[in-house]
């Protein structure tokens, strides 16, 4: 027995192991040696066996010994919203389902149960290290460490109140202390995460930069994921995604960017110049309809690239072997290539390329001495592994590739410590999280049937709604010489036309109509036109209009009703989608607008030109008040002013567009 044996804390060995380093070396009969959770050998059992003397020796037999797996972007506390909508667009997936779900549901106890389901789901499919996006990312870390995984967790930061903030500002500053509190930890590597560019400001991307700057952190960010998202930003900003967030300094950090699907070869070049690692979404493009990520190209342009599964919200697992054999057929399929993305590569990708891509490849993704040991154990004996052929040195990561299961792993060690042994986890109560799991959806559950039983709350959900009930004066009448009246108007001694108040717009009305509900959503888009009827600005809004209570004084002029009015922060596909109407309605129109002063009383005076459908042109008189007494005094103030114009109250069509409008069924 050779004496001078180092003492290590655990050899590890098995009839295949897989290194994953630059060479990929690969040994038959090997052997990983660890001591105080660091790789301290690498090589032949044999060899091993007569260098080292350990306390604990176990050989794992036929099992192929490898790297921990990398999920390279994540949402883990959004575990517990798997499968809460599916089978949407991102937009409305992430704007009218989840993220309302999250302002009422996220806490920092949902964070803890989510990330100790997520870590439970990752540790049985192989993951020893994830990189993390969400809310209470210090519970997140906490969880995580106690869960035995290591993980990048970063902080999001966006331009709006969040679950754990109330401004971005705050959540900087929260962020601040959380970077302090977790550096050096040995299982946390604390990041920031400014959500994405159209989540945040040029302000907050900047700010974002210089702290992770600041503390060496890295920055983790949603980059190009669809289209909508690039053609936006060319038109408020003048560029592609990529050179907008350059601008703004976030290629400076060691920034890692998930998706980065519609970005072009001059954006991969700048973020291999940058050295940012792009972080593979296979599974949540395509489930979202966002796209394929020219993944092939990004690798041939040197950039690190990572696999991840996104949040179990819209994948709806944490299978990286899923995502591996995704990752490799879709770049197939797409680039009409065979060749293109070999299952080696893939392999790397989901290990050493993932750990680099999220910037701790000094720390992790292959078995080498000087990095932790982290590694698991796959069975590749079984019925859909088989059989096996030992002409080919790379057939054992074809079979982790295109055959292999997330089951079929067996053991896994993060840090020298075993998480799971033989398929026993160890450090989770998985049967306790999986009631909780259950508890906890039926409470989303509830919310979301009361959500879906009016129009209103699903308004409420998606952005600040105001609700307004007031009385409406309203006259509004057919005219056949608007030019006329606009003369009239602009002339009359009687009227005062107020200054600095004259507005030209374009106007285009989309009416909802839902064959369960009294109200009708009106959605309006205004582009305000110069004097050369060139649109200077654009706005939208959302008016929930309830059914009018009251119609009388002169002719059904006093009109009352309930409004719930929103800013338009989407498209109008998004709205479609998201409320999906019975039957919808059209109004375009030009409207010039003056706002006058008759008998003491602020009345808008319109002149509407209807285009769609070709209604003619009209004239309308509003004013509101709070006051069922002063709407009388004001409606018959009204009629007087028609009377001015020319026009005779009795013409008063005593209605809106909308119901000038026959409803196209859908």
């Amino acid at each position: 027995m050779n004496e001078n044996r180092m003492t290590i804390d655990l050899l590890i060995c098995a009839d295949t192991l897989l290194t994953c380093n630059s060479q990929w070396q690969s040994f038959s009969d090997g052997a990983v040696a660890v001591k105080d959770g660091v790789i301290v050998a690498v090589g032949e059992k044999k060899a091993l066996q007569a260098q080292y003397a350990a306390a604990e020796t176990r050989d794992l037999g036929k099992r192929v010994l490898m790297p921990g797996l990398v999920n390279s972007h994540t949402h883990v506390p959004m575990n517990l919203l798997r499968g809460l909508s599916d089978d949407l667009r991102l937009d409305v997936w992430l704007l009218g389902y989840i993220m309302p779900v999250e302002r009422q549901f996220v806490t920092p106890e949902m964070c803890e149960l989510g990330t100790a389901l997520a870590c439970a789901e990752m540790i049985r499919s192989g993951v020893t290290t994830f990189a993390d996006m969400y809310y209470f990312e210090d519970v997140v870390a906490k969880t995580t460490a106690s869960a035995g995984l290591r993980a990048l967790a970063c902080e999001s930061i966006l331009k709006f109140p969040s679950p754990d903030a109330a401004s971005w500002e705050d959540s900087l500053a929260f962020t601040r202390d959380y970077l302090q509190k977790w550096q050096n930890h040995p299982l946390i590597v604390p990041g920031i995460a400014p959500h994405a560019p159209y989540t945040t400001t040029a302000e907050i991307l900047q700010a974002c930069s210089e702290l992770a700057l600041e503390f060496n952190a890295p920055l983790q960010i949603h980059l190009a994921e669809t289209e909508f998202e690039v053609q936006n930003c060319r038109k408020e900003h003048g560029m592609p995604v990529i050179p907008w967030v350059k601008k703004n300094r976030i290629l400076e950090a060691k920034t890692l960017a998930a998706h980065c699907v519609w970005v072009d070869e001059d954006e991969i070049k700048r973020m291999a110049q940058a050295g940012v690692g792009v972080l593979h979404n296979p599974t949540s493009n395509l489930k979202l309809g966002s796209g394929v990520a020219p993944i092939a190209r990004m690798l041939d342009l040197g950039v690190n690239v990572g696999i991840g599964t996104d949040g179990a919200a819209s994948n709806n697992d944490l299978d990286m072997f899923e995502e591996m054999r995704l990752a490799a057929l879709v770049a197939k399929g797409w680039g009409r290539n065979p060749t293109a993305l070999p299952a080696q590569q893939v392999v790397g990708m989901a290990t050493r390329m993932g750990a680099a891509s999220i910037h701790m490849g000094q720390l992790t993704g292959s078995l080498e001495v000087g990095k932790r040991a982290d590694m698991i154990a796959v069975d590749l004996t079984g019925v859909h592994n088989s059989p096996t052929w030992q002409r080919n040195g790379g057939n054992a990561y074809a079979q982790l590739v295109y055959s292999a299961k997330s089951t079929d792993v067996t053991d896994v060690m993060v840090n020298g410590k075993w998480l799971m042994c033989n398929h026993q986890l160890l450090t989770l109560d998985e049967k306790a999280l999986l009631q909780e799991a259950e508890s906890f959806a039926r409470k989303v559950d509830h919310f979301l049937i009361e959500r879906e039983q009016s129009v209103f709350n699903k308004l409420v959900a998606i952005g600040s709604t105001i609700e307004q009930e007031y009385y409406e004066v309203q006259a509004k009448l057919p005219i056949e010489n608007p030019k006329g009246i606009i003369a009239k108007l602009t002339s009359s001694e009687q009227i005062t036309i107020q200054p600095n108040r004259y507005t030209h717009y374009r106007q285009y009305d989309t009416y909802y109509h839902f064959s369960a509900e009294t109200e009708i959503l009106r959605i309006r888009s205004d582009e305000k036109l110069d004097e050369k009827g060139i649109p200077v600005s654009e706005r939208t809004r959302l008016t929930l209009i309830g059914p009018s209570s009251e119609r009388e004084e002169a002719g059904g002029i006093l009109v009352s009703r309930s409004r719930f009015l929103a800013q338009g922060t989407h498209s109008l596909r998004f709205y479609r989608e998201y409320f999906r109407p019975d039957r919808v309605s059209e109004v375009e129109k030009d409207r010039k607008r003056w706002y006058v002063v008759f008998k003491g009383i602020e009345f808008a005076v319109n002149v509407d030109e209807i285009s769609r459908p070709a209604l003619g042109a009209y004239l309308e008189v509003k004013c509101r008040t709070w006051s069922k007494r002063d709407a009388k005094d004001k409606a018959h103030a009204a009629a007087e002013l028609l009377q001015v114009l020319g026009l005779t109250v009795g013409n008063n069509l005593g209605k809106d567009y909308v119901d000038l409008v026959e409803g196209q069924v859908l």
